[in-house]
């Protein structure tokens, strides 16, 4: 190629644009990256209102489509689930508890959670759902 200015060939290539474009992307990636790592995601069921019920020591059990139950992000069986209540409902005892369980999830395993909180004697329940959109 021939510059037309003064007739030189040109013997590089610039890659500024292309490095710039590489950091945009970099950046595009990292945070979309951990705008997605918030926690378990489930398919909600939907309510005509959705109160919010979130307090700063809330702790929130998340059921999943396959019926695995995680204590915030943390898988646990309903035995482990228990104990782990426990030892928080005795450092807190208005323990305020949020229960996210999937639309296909097995009713009886959303029973069982919910009747564990009734033995532990935790009132502050929250069941959350997606706001019905008309």
């Amino acid at each position: 190629m021939r510059d037309f200015d003064d007739g030189k060939l040109f013997d590089d290539i610039n890659v500024t644009p292309m490095l710039d474009l590489a950091y945009v992307l970099l950046i595009i990636f990292i945070i979309m990256t951990t705008a997605t790592v918030q926690g378990i995601s489930v398919n909600l069921p939907k309510a005509s209102t959705a109160p919010s019920l979130a307090k700063p020591k809330t702790k929130a059990i998340t059921i999943t489509q396959d019926g695995t139950i995680y204590l915030d992000t943390y898988p646990v069986s309903l035995a482990d689930l228990e104990s782990l209540l426990t030892q928080y409902k005795a450092v807190t005892p208005d323990l305020p508890v949020v229960i996210k369980a999937d639309a296909t999830v097995q009713y009886q395993l959303v029973v069982d959670v919910l009747d564990l909180m009734g033995k532990l004697d935790i009132r502050q329940i929250g069941l959350v759902t997606k706001k019905l959109v008309k």
